[in-house]
């Protein structure tokens, strides 16, 4: 066995756990073989298939629940012999080769034989418990997983091109789930308990992570990570996924080039973070970027970009830093854009009063189902934040701080598509007026519950043609032109 990461000895072996030099014999022939294939006694008469897939299946569940056994017993055997202030500068292949020799000798002393497969999975389980996150590690580390949702220790969900499905993988009980929570939110200066029962926190690889324990979460903990993509998708790759069309590619590039004031409106899980992550493309790399985020999702490519992340409060109730706060400093340093990663609070003033004064071009994502919808979110959120304000003064503020609303949203069969982009032309009286530029068509639904639709212009000509155009953007009538 490898000394670098043991633990000194401080006397005799944990209980259970005998010494190498002279382990007590075991009987090849007593020794339990929980994969080996056994000789069986010919049957009877053929199994019914149904019953024979059901006895796999049973199989398979009996081999895994072992494996989970051994995995929880092994790793009690492991906290008790590595030094663990010594893995921090452990490498990876080193302190696997620790892992494995370990735990070798511990399936020996409990006569325990493992074929090499499920020996080479255990090794892996071990080492994501004790360096990573026990189960979630696997997932974690797969590419087309975009989310993970954790509902209690047996149920483990993920989503995978806009589907749900649940996996098979399962954590031991409540007290293995919970100690995952805590080495996550620990590392992040944080804790979670009954006074405390939940928290959002950001993992190392920049995914955003949320939990709610018991005795808030009744049926076991909830955990939910929205997964950090580390390429981000751009414009040309959301055309080639059918998002939005080349038309509306160019027009949206000449809109935020020009510095329009854009909100990009859109459900939970609907690729708003992911569209202000496109659109930022088009901004000039001689502007000044600064971007405010509850947590740090927008990956701009820019070279002059400021990043803020908000701050909860502390155990004590203190030290928080708001978007709100945030952002009123992001106006004393210079932006030529700001960027909000979302909406959702009194902060709503301070980005409507940035897009009013000088800092055109700036972006951020509200929840709403619509363009409507997204005026009278905005117009909500003034009201929650406490001022008094008329309502013909609030609309006014708004149609004269926002240009476009883009609208994303996720369809029934999991696809994400740019639903619609409407343009906000000034005050009709008291009620701001709009205008649809392009929208997308439902034309049905196939066998497979696939949406059938299109893209399509609405005929009405920009209101910003004259601006794009001085800017150098000259975009073809014939982009306007609805299909028929």
């Amino acid at each position: 066995m490898f000394s670098r990461f043991k633990k000194p000895d401080s006397g005799p072996a944990p209980t259970g756990l005998r010494p190498v030099a002279s382990p007590a014999p075991v009987a090849p022939a007593a020794a339990p073989r929980p994969t080996a294939v056994s000789s069986r006694p010919a049957p009877a008469a053929p199994l019914p298939k149904t019953a024979a897939e059901a006895m796999a299946v049973d199989k398979e569940k009996k081999r895994k629940d072992k494996l989970m056994e051994l995995k929880v017993e092994l790793h009690k055997r492991l906290l008790d012999n590595l030094n663990l202030s010594a893995l921090e500068k452990a490498s990876e292949a080193s302190l696997k080769l620790e892992i494995a020799s370990i735990a070798a000798e511990a399936l020996d002393e409990m006569g325990v034989a493992l074929n090499a497969q499920d020996r080479q999975i255990l090794h892996q389980e071990l080492y994501d418990e004790v360096m990573g996150l026990g189960p979630l590690e696997a997932l974690l580390k797969d590419d087309t997983v975009n989310d993970i949702l954790v509902n209690g220790p047996k149920r483990i969900f993920v989503e995978r091109a806009g589907k749900l499905t649940l996996t098979d993988i399962t954590f031991k009980d409540e007290r293995h789930l919970l100690r995952i929570i805590d080495k996550i939110v620990s590392a992040v200066g944080r804790r979670v308990d009954e006074s405390n029962p939940y928290c959002d926190a950001r993992l190392a690889d920049g995914s955003r992570f949320n939990c709610m324990v018991p005795p808030v979460a009744v049926d076991g903990s909830l955990v939910s990570i929205r997964k950090f993509k580390k390429d981000k998708l751009g414009i040309p790759d959301l055309v080639r996924f059918g998002a939005f069309t080349e038309e509306m590619a160019a027009y949206l590039q000449a809109a935020v080039a020009t510095r329009l004031n854009v909100i990009v409106s859109g459900g939970t899980g609907s690729g708003k973070t992911t569209t202000l992550n496109a659109l930022s493309s088009f901004i000039a790399n001689d502007e000044r970027i600064l971007t405010i985020e509850d947590t740090a999702e927008l990956q701009l490519q820019q070279v002059h970009v400021g990043r803020m992340e908000s701050r909860p409060p502390n155990v004590e109730g203190k030290g928080a830093v708001t978007q709100r706060d945030c952002l009123r400093n992001a106006l004393r340093m210079r932006p030529d854009r700001i960027i909000v990663g979302e909406t959702r609070g009194e902060e709503v003033i301070d980005m409507l009063q940035a897009m009013n004064t000088g800092h055109d071009g700036s972006m951020t994502t509200i929840h709403a189902n619509s363009a409507r919808d997204g005026i009278s979110r905005l117009e909500n959120m003034i009201a929650m934040s406490g001022i008094e304000m008329p309502t013909k003064a609030m609309r006014s503020q708004i149609s004269s701080a926002v240009n476009l609303i883009v609208q994303a949203s996720r369809l029934q069969d999991g696809s994400r598509r740019m639903t619609s982009i409407t343009e906000i032309t000034g005050m009709e009286g008291e009620v701001i007026s709009m205008q649809e530029i392009f929208r997308y068509e439902r034309l049905g639904t196939e066998s497979n519950g696939k949406i059938i639709g299109r893209f399509n212009a609405t005929g009405i000509r920009s209101a910003y043609s004259d601006r794009f155009r001085q800017w150098g953007y000259d975009l073809p009538a014939a982009i306007y032109e609805p299909i028929v």
